[in-house]
């Protein structure tokens, strides 16, 4: 049987131009159209009917919720997927959640009151969906954590590996001739936090690989904001005096240290070396430029919207989880010693 997988496949078009067309929405060129609805024809494909017969019962926006509400990188990819979702003709709804609050159980009023076709999830408690997932019936996709443990039949997920990403942050930082690495971020004791969990997981890893101790006084929790990471870096810097370089587990986190550097009297990277993790446009702007580890947000975004289209249109589908690559970018922040 033929799904919108393989229209999209055969004709050369993306899943949301074909999402377009089978909806008739007007926003698609005359020769696109035509071509699709060729192979269409070609394949006798019919759309699945318990998602017809559920379009035809509501026309609720597919609903974003965002975990934090300072998160630029995951506001970032808010702009991104909104943005494809709209091309694709679907309306959508957005919802900030603070950063602790449970994200699945607020889903699970919104399915009540406005019955969505389908969830994004902008960050996301593994707790809260082992726990409450299981009651949301329709497509889900969950970004920046992977799912795959949790093997929910309609919840799909796409991340960076986030130990592999970190232990790469910590190695540069050794190769760069730097032995006292204070880390700052997250709630490195809270597994079902994953991100932050993960992450200092990396860093612990890194550093014994490199010979050093994870020093417990080296590492600060702090929430995902420039406040979170201006008090961390501050509080760190001032409990331990030789440390040479931090490494923060989000470029928002990272601007706010760059800051508490410079309050202290102190210079960056003359002083201390700052590097993050996102990359995160703004940053690219900031004096210094900010060293950090990129997450590819086009292509999360991209493969995120092709999939909640296609478990729309074909339910039955079972779920992708998906690890994307990240890379190094390279600023200012960082100095060799």
């Amino acid at each position: 049987m033929a799904t919108i997988k393989d229209i999209a496949r055969i004709s050369g078009y993306s899943i949301g131009t074909v999402s377009r067309v089978l909806n008739q929405h007007p926003d698609v060129s005359e020769k696109s159209r035509e071509r699709i609805e060729k192979v269409i024809r070609d394949l006798n494909y019919e759309p699945n009917s318990n998602a017809k017969m559920l379009k035809q019962g509501s026309n609720s926006a597919i609903t974003l919720i965002i975990r934090g509400y300072h998160n630029i990188f995951l506001q970032s990819i808010l702009e991104e997927v909104q943005l494809a979702l709209h091309k694709a003709g679907e309306s959508t709804a957005v919802v900030f959640v603070d950063e602790n609050e449970n994200e699945v159980q607020t889903a699970l009023h919104l399915a009540a009151s406005m019955r969505p076709k389908g969830f994004f999830f902008l960050g996301g408690n593994l707790g809260d969906f082992r726990s409450y997932f299981s009651e949301i019936k329709v497509p889900g996709v969950l970004l920046t954590n992977s799912a795959r443990e949790l093997d929910f039949p309609n919840l799909s997920s796409y991340a960076t590996d986030d130990v592999e990403a970190a232990a790469y942050a910590i190695h540069y930082l050794y190769d760069c001739g730097h032995r006292k690495i204070g880390v700052i971020g997250g709630a490195a004791g809270n597994k079902e936090s994953q991100t932050g969990y993960l992450r200092t997981r990396g860093c612990s890893r890194a550093l014994r690989e490199c010979g050093l101790d994870p020093e417990e006084d080296l590492y600060l929790p702090s929430r995902f904001s420039m406040d979170g990471g201006y008090k961390a870096a501050k509080g760190l810097l001032e409990r331990r005096k030789d440390v040479t370089a931090i490494f923060a587990l989000a470029d928002t986190i990272a601007i706010g240290a760059i800051r508490a550097i410079r309050d202290m009297g102190m210079r960056c990277p003359e002083d201390i070396s700052v590097m993050g993790f996102d990359g995160i446009e703004i940053c690219q702007y900031g004096v210094p430029r900010l060293t950090t580890i990129r997450q590819d947000v086009g292509l999360l975004s991209s493969l995120s919207v092709s999939n909640l289209l296609l478990h729309l249109h074909y339910p039955q589908n079972g779920p992708t989880h998906e690890i994307v690559p990240f890379q190094l970018q390279k600023g200012e922040s960082v100095r060799h010693i």
